[in-house]
């Protein structure tokens, strides 16, 4: 029975909430990237989010995509997005309910770009792990200048 336990095909820690952070990401409203992001630490999960319009805006998926329309590039113009990035919701929502992110992993689908990762620094996110590049490689950057462990698993 010890060897059912030991069962290879059980997924690594990141692994495992890497996983979650997919299944999150189906709840986007995104035309062009489907994007989850769970925070973690001590191995429980604090918060999730995905990204998509504000609260109680039309989405993207029933509107349209602003960005698309214009033939604006992935990673520029960000500003531009009706949508709120995935750690950022995350982010939010542990701000709404008064949870704590100070020395957390983020798990996200998605490298963060250079916005996500100023508030990831200034929540205080000690690493990061994702699994698909962005054109915004700034984000990187700013994430491993402020010592922030960034892991990419793919």
């Amino acid at each position: 029975m010890s060897n059912i336990l030991h069962n290879s095909a059980r997924p690594g820690i990141d692994e495992y909430f890497m996983e979650i952070a997919k299944v999150v990401a189906k709840r986007s409203t995104c035309l062009r990237n489907h994007v989850g992001a769970v925070i973690v630490r001590d191995q429980r999960i604090l918060t999730t989010g995905y990204n998509g319009a504000p609260s109680g805006l039309p989405h993207c998926l029933d509107i349209g995509c602003l960005r698309d329309e214009n033939n604006i590039p992935s990673g520029e113009n960000q500003e531009i997005c009706r949508g709120v990035h995935a750690e950022q919701n995350a982010i939010i929502q542990a701000a709404l309910h008064g949870i704590s992110t100070e020395g957390a992993t983020l798990y996200c689908t998605h490298q963060p770009c250079s916005l996500c990762a100023k508030m990831l620094i200034n929540a205080h996110i000690k690493r990061v792990v994702y699994s698909e590049n962005y054109p915004d490689k700034r984000g990187i950057e700013y994430l491993e200048e402020a010592g922030v462990d960034v892991v990419c698993k793919r």
